[in-house]
């Protein structure tokens, strides 16, 4: 695929409000792939600069083959074998996502993966366009972390340090029910993840008050 940059902010299909909530909702409904994943038998970490990419990519096939969809939770790696799952750690603000690999690049100097627009999103990078990250690779199925963690939930961010975990979960237990600390253990880090229970009707329109709340949602089916 030709080079990526990152777009910048407030520019190119998602400039429109109307655009910028259909483009959340397809997001949220497809974010499955931040369900909980296992750790890989070899630990591998890399940190550096993350861009991301999305709008003139839409439809597009990427080096997997697959179409490319930017509101997926995918992203480009110059080595990676496909199908490898990520975990992404902004090392600014300490959100975490995970994204599978199914593309190559970035083909910027500096730079160790390429982002699609729904991930850089819930780290917090769309705007900036970059952001230095840590990449952990994941494997395919993880134990069950403690706490509450079946059916559908609604994620609100996941962070290394716990307290600023439980910051949020007191927050959000003023206006919403089911708020629960999950934690997700890899070779790299203890994840602290911010959840509300949720069901598959009430789902989107959880997910939306949130989003609206300023609140960097995905939707989890475990």
């Amino acid at each position: 695929m030709p080079d990526r940059r990152p777009e910048a902010a407030g520019s190119g299909p998602r400039a429109s409000s109307a655009s910028g909530l259909a483009a959340l909702v397809a997001a949220l409904l497809a974010a499955s792939a931040c369900a909980t994943l296992p750790r890989s038998a070899g630990k591998a970490e890399e940190v550096g600069i993350a861009s991301w990419y999305g709008g003139e990519f839409q439809g597009r096939p990427t080096a997997s083959g697959e179409v490319f969809e930017t509101n997926d939770m995918t992203a480009a790696h110059r080595t990676l074998p496909f199908g490898t799952h990520v975990m992404v750690t902004n090392l600014q603000n300490d959100r975490s996502v995970v994204v599978r690999i199914n593309d190559r690049g970035p083909f910027v100097r500096g730079r160790i993966i390429d982002l699609s627009y729904a991930a850089a999103r819930v780290l917090g990078i769309v705007g900036p366009g970059t952001a230095r990250v840590c990449l952990e690779t994941l494997g395919g199925s993880e134990a069950a972390p403690a706490g509450p963690a079946s059916g559908v939930w609604i994620q609100v961010g996941a962070f290394t340090v716990q307290e600023n975990a439980y910051a949020i979960k007191r927050r959000l237990d003023a206006s919403y029910r089911d708020v629960a600390v999950t934690r997700l253990q890899t070779d790299r880090a203890t994840y602290y993840r911010v959840r509300i229970k949720a069901d598959e009707s009430t789902a989107p329109g959880l997910a939306r008050r949130l989003a609206d709340a300023g609140y960097p949602v995905i939707i989890v089916r475990e």
